[in-house]
């Protein structure tokens, strides 16, 4: 019957230019490979039923209720969720904008090895949350580590040029809005009313009118430049937080043990907001200049780290530090990784190596010279076993390498292609983990796009030229044209090829 249904529906390969580098390319990707390493992660887990006890007319009783099924719905393939995973970080779409326009290119649900054209979601955009749930880090790895892995099958880049990377750093802000005292203090008031509500904690006032005219008033009087009357709005706000929280810590005595330890880390940031909205002085930088305590930047994301790049236009970024590796030649990203805080670009470098390393480790690579910039300078101890060239090293380089020094540079617009074609400007997933798919997730979207060039660049026309040369000698030749025939048409389809 499904023969039947099929017969009368649309192949994708002949709806479709299968000469597209993305219908090349989605003959080339390992998926068995892939599908094979994310299997272990998405193994489908026992499910127990709820035990209950009862009593009837013989004594007490106890059974199962709602047992373990083995039905419901079918999972959904694992290629189709890597493809979507690939299509939305190389494509610049969003969780929901990525499955609508799968929903309508027949190229894209080539590549995610659908035979036939399907005009209805793949999965709902939720889907792609639970799944980058699930694999996490390693398994975003993964998928840049095959990236990479079929640039070197297809030949696209030698193994040279990935012994040699160039690594820098730049910030992935996060989906927050421009933090103030004001702004994060009537935030804080309203969470711990919301806090009070939902544990039955009665509240003799709530603030609310006050605490809406306060920001407003404060916002006001910072545009107009009045600060001393803005600081004392400010300094009205966290009094309010701090009564409310007073009254919260009064009256959890009646409550239970798991309540109170639920309550106790968003108590702690309402605390810490008042403390540093009634202080001017900027916090130290890190815990290993004495600051054990980090300043908060947004109630639902606190670990944001305030950056400073030294832009001109957006002097501080909110958000968390990203090292990008990239080839010497080629610039293709060979790693990617977020750090917490906000540490020194040159203490970054021996974990970005390290997982350069490993996603180098199918083709037995190691990188053994490291291209930075003045950022990285008294970090050679930290790293035996690979050179390190900045400028500040330029007489002890040999004219090769300062030929090498000056690509140095290739790699910002990289990154600039990671922040507006794909996602690295905004990061929307949550916490320090979210941080990490996320900068992970964007490399591999750009790598994508570098292969689909590259087979535009190099192997698409040479393919091409091949393809339909030995088509055309084919053909003479069956038609029983003799060798000067065949000399003649050779020369023929070489002036027509130049």
């Amino acid at each position: 019957m499904t023969d039947a249904a099929d017969f009368f529906r649309s192949r994708l390969d002949q709806m479709i230019d299968l000469r597209h580098p993305l219908a090349i390319l989605a003959s080339r990707m390992p998926w068995q490979e892939l599908e094979a390493s994310m299997a272990s992660v998405l193994a489908n887990r026992v499910r127990c039923g709820k035990k209950i006890e009862g009593s009837d007319l013989f004594g007490p009783i106890s059974g199962i209720a709602n047992p373990g099924s083995s039905g419901g719905r079918p999972r959904i393939s694992l290629r189709l969720m890597i493809s979507l995973l690939y299509l939305k970080h190389a494509f610049n779409e969003s969780d929901e904008g990525v499955v609508e326009r799968w929903s309508e290119t027949p190229t894209w649900q080539y590549f995610s090895g659908f035979a036939y054209f399907e005009h209805r979601l793949p999965c709902d955009p939720t889907t792609l949350i639970k799944f980058r749930k699930a694999i996490g880090e390693e398994g975003a790895e993964e998928l840049l580590a095959q990236t990479i892995n079929v640039a070197l099958s297809l030949k696209l880049i030698s193994t040279k040029h990935l012994e040699t990377v160039i690594v820098d750093t730049t910030v992935q802000p996060k989906a927050i809005a421009h933090p103030t005292d004001s702004k994060l203090l009537e935030v804080a008031r309203g969470k711990l009313v919301e806090i009070a509500k939902e544990n039955a904690i009665p509240l003799k006032q709530t603030f609310a009118k006050e605490g809406k005219a306060l920001r407003f008033q404060a916002g006001r009087y910072a545009h107009a430049r009045q600060f001393q009357r803005m600081r004392k709005a400010v300094k009205r706000q966290s009094t309010i937080v701090r009564k409310l929280h007073s009254a919260i810590e009064s009256k959890m005595t009646t409550l239970s043990e798991a309540v109170k330890g639920a309550l106790a880390a968003p108590l702690a940031r309402a605390q810490q907001l008042i403390s540093q909205a009634r202080t001017r002085r900027p916090q130290k930088r890190g815990a290993e200049q004495g600051s054990s305590i980090p300043k908060i930047y947004s109630w639902h994301a606190p670990e944001v780290a305030c950056i400073n790049k030294g832009k001109a236009r957006t002097p501080y970024e909110f958000g968390a530090k990203v090292s990008i590796a990239t080839s010497v030649q080629g610039n293709l990203i060979v790693g990617a990784r977020a750090f917490g805080g906000n540490p020194f670009d040159g203490h970054t470098l021996s974990e970005q190596l390290e997982q350069t390393t490993i996603l180098l480790q199918d083709r037995a690579i190691k990188p053994g010279t490291v291209y930075v910039d003045l950022g990285y300078r008294g970090v050679d101890h930290d790293n035996p076993g690979v050179r390190i060239n900045h400028r500040g090293k330029k007489r002890r380089l040999n004219e090769a390498e300062l030929r090498l020094l000056k690509r140095r540079q290739s790699i910002e617009p990289v990154i600039g292609h990671l922040k507006h074609d794909h996602r690295m400007d905004r990061c929307h997933l949550k916490g320090e983990t979210g941080d990490r798919i996320h900068a992970v997730l964007c490399a591999a979207g750009y790598n994508i796009r570098w292969l689909l060039r590259m087979i535009v660049k190099k192997g698409l026309g040479l393919f091409l030229c091949l393809v339909f040369g030995a088509l055309y000698f084919a053909v003479r030749l069956m038609r029983g044209h003799g060798g000067d025939d065949f000399r003649a048409s050779n020369r023929q389809f070489a002036v027509g090829a130049a």
